[in-house]
């Protein structure tokens, strides 16, 4: 084998992924909301009404994730979606209210991780986005 599994970098990027969505985790709290679902919820709340595959794109989600996740959220009362040949979807008044609590929590959480990375790691990060983006 050519790599060893601590080689393996969707690994060790998931991994991270993993470790930063558990410090977000700690200040969500009681809202009972994957970091997914918070972060499509996010998007809509800076792109408005939108069609369903445009959060996927813009957040480099599968199809059926960004699906999944949507649906639980208009089940939830938050997101609305229209009724014509391709529906777009937004957030309701709940769910503008909801992402209007969940902020200050997120920015906390990101309070966190920016001090555990330091202005170095953040470097790091746009730097990695740039050439795999």
């Amino acid at each position: 084998m050519k790599y060893q599994l601590e080689h393996c970098i969707g690994s060790r990027l998931r991994r991270l992924s993993r470790v930063a969505d558990g410090h977000i985790r700690k200040f969500l709290g009681d809202y009972k909301i994957t970091e997914n679902q918070m972060t499509i919820l996010f998007t809509m709340h800076e792109l408005g009404r939108v069609e369903q595959g445009k959060i996927g794109e813009v957040l480099c989600l599968e199809r059926s994730t960004v699906s999944r996740n949507v649906k639980l959220l208009e089940n939830r009362g938050l997101v609305n979606r229209t009724m014509e040949y391709r529906p777009e979807i937004e957030l309701s008044e709940k769910g503008f209210k909801l992402v209007a609590e969940l902020i200050p929590l997120w920015e906390q959480a990101t309070d966190v991780l920016v001090e555990m990375l330091k202005e170095e790691g953040l470097i790091s990060i746009a730097k990695l986005e740039k050439r795999m983006i």
